[in-house]
């Protein structure tokens, strides 16, 4: 699961996907490593420090000096942060630390290789005196370095031979400045101080790879178990089980990492993109549980700030776009293809790529009505404005209408329209509740009377009609968002702002495009960056935010629309 972050409104630019964060010592900012693959040169590989509470971007280090992606970011602890490490993703993997404060761009005081494995972790020594030592792992090794009139210098940590892992998968440091290992063969290893010799190891600290060590505030240390979903609590300074263990509940995935919260509560997060709070001596409860799988989509609420999100690991989340928490999730055990909200918002439809779909209350989550149209994915769903029917297009090419009784309870299937050669992928309804217009996976626009379920052919008859949504691509009124050397293929999503004043239409490239509505050919438009694809957006009701999502990335943005 990506982050689901506001941005300051739609004119601010989110360049690129972050794989890395580090948290400075004032618990306050945030350095977040990019990967590039952008076309210009302001989207290739650099890391960018932000205020975590407004968001704002303060510092940009190393626009153009990084190989493929930021890996491994760490702020300095000892000296109070005032130095960054970073290591990219080139075949080097390159070792630099900025004094990220001084100038605009922050100034590189030291550069070299780091290791031609793997880096998957780095950690800076807590001790005053020690303050310019650090220590990376990763792939087959442990690296302890140091920093002496600019220039570093590093130890490779010498394992006994029976011990030497696979993967030396996280690293912390106890209070007196030991340093601790985690690896693949599930033991711990204590590092004799300010050496590269092994003191002590603990041998089956958990079954299977340890993948995050935490030092708590009085000192004892926290081992999170990849396989077993454990968490064991150490003692210190004698580093032995203190006979406190609790397991993460299965159903959020195993133990990714761990940090510690207000109190003696530890904040978890899982290998199923899930936030859990708990301790020792609470149970762990979910404050954040996200998709698992493609996140094929979204669909907001007609009238409140809220919003569905839904994807293939067949799980449905209603989310408050205020507080950014989740006000409900369910499994329906169907990989989701496609949702809308019934005009009133009382009911949800949840269609999947089985053809089946499900009609759930919006806020008791009970399941009303279930029914089967193929066994194609349903592509979307919609309601006609008055929510008296129901149009279902599916990918054998067909729309599918239901006559909606008993309050969005029932539903009886009155036709099918048949004229596309290819899957329905977008439709509009008309503010009459009678037409409908949809698009197909061959970039065909046909018009519909679905009284009857016939084609309308002769398209000056429904020239005056006005729609209640504008989400087809190929339309009269959306035709600017197909731009010179762009394909129907490429835009996956569009929709107008409930105003019609303006159009947001989201590709395969991750490019959030914002138009004036309506859009012609050439139209000139504003594009923003925050996934690596874009499945859906959306307006919400009010047209104060629109919604995205990233479908391979499983993320959801939220960005503010500014005037």
């Amino acid at each position: 699961m990506g982050l689901w972050i506001p941005r300051k409104g739609l004119s601010l630019k989110f360049i690129s996907y972050s794989d890395r964060l580090a948290i400075h010592p004032n618990k306050l900012l945030i350095a977040s490593g990019q990967t590039g693959g952008r076309e210009s040169h302001e989207g290739s590989p650099h890391v960018r420090i932000w205020n975590s509470v407004s968001l704002q971007t303060l510092f940009v280090l190393g626009q153009g000096e990084f190989g493929k992606s930021v890996s491994s970011i760490a702020f300095s602890k000892a000296d109070g942060g005032n130095i960054l490490l970073v290591i990219d993703e080139s075949s080097d993997h390159l070792l630099s630390l900025w004094e990220w404060q001084k100038g605009e761009r922050g100034i590189k005081i030291a550069e070299t290789r780091g290791s031609s494995d793997l880096v998957v972790a780095v950690e800076w020594n807590p001790i005053p005196k020690e303050r310019f030592a650090f220590v990376t792992c990763g792939k087959g090794h442990i690296c302890f370095w140091t920093l002496d009139n600019g220039f570093l210098s590093r130890k490779l940590g010498i394992f006994e031979s029976r011990d030497k892992p696979k993967y030396v998968t996280c690293i912390a440091f106890a209070d007196n400045g030991d340093c601790i290992s985690g690896d693949s063969n599930g033991s711990l290893i204590i590092w004799l101080k300010g050496s590269n010799i092994v003191q002590k190891t603990l041998r089956n600290a958990h079954e299977g790879p340890i993948f995050c060590l935490l030092t708590l505030k009085d000192g004892r240390i926290v081992s999170g178990g990849g396989k077993d979903g454990q968490l064991v609590l150490w003692d210190f300074p004698s580093y032995r089980r203190t006979g406190y263990v609790t397991e993460i509940p299965e159903q959020y995935g195993n133990v990714r990492i761990a940090v510690q919260g207000k109190g003696t509560q530890i904040l978890v997060g899982t290998t199923r993109n899930s936030i859990l709070r708990g301790g020792f001596d609470l149970p762990f409860k979910p404050l954040m549980t996200g998709h698992t799988d493609e996140s094929t989509g979204l669909c907001v609420h007609p009238s409140q700030s809220q919003f569905v999100s839904y994807g293939y690991d067949g799980r449905i989340q209603l989310w408050d776009t205020m507080s950014r928490t989740i006000i409900w999730d369910k499994d329906i055990e169907n990989p989701i293809q496609s949702t809308c909200f019934s005009p009133d918002g009382s009911v949800v439809v949840l269609a999947t790529i089985s053809g089946k779909w499900f009609v759930i209350d919006s806020q008791t989550r009970d399941i009303y009505a279930k029914h089967t149209d193929g066994n194609e994915p349903i592509q979307v769903v919609k309601f006609s404005p008055n929510g008296k029917t129901l149009a279902i297009g599916s990918k054998d090419a067909s729309v599918y209408i239901y006559q909606v009784m008993d309050n969005f309870r029932k539903y009886c299937r009155t036709g099918r329209c048949v004229g596309h050669s290819s899957f329905i992928s977008h439709m509009d309804w008309a503010l009459d509740s009678v037409h409908l217009q949809t698009n197909s996976g061959d970039y065909e626009l046909l018009y519909w009377n679905t009284s009857v379920c016939r084609q309308i052919t002769h398209i000056p008859s429904i020239r005056d009609v006005e729609w209640n949504s504008v989400t087809c691509p190929i339309g009269p009124t959306s035709l600017g968002i197909l731009s010179d050397g762009t394909d129907g293929v490429d835009v996956n999503s569009c929709c107008a702002s409930n105003s019609r004043q303006l159009m947001c239409a989201g590709d395969s490239k991750g490019r959030l495009n914002l138009y004036r509505h309506p859009t012609q050919p050439k139209s000139h438009c504003h594009s923003y960056y925050g996934h690596i694809n874009i499945s859906k957006v959306f307006f919400l009701s009010d047209d104060t935010r629109v919604l995205s999502a990233g479908g391979r990335d499983t993320s959801i943005i939220q960005w503010i629309v500014e005037n």
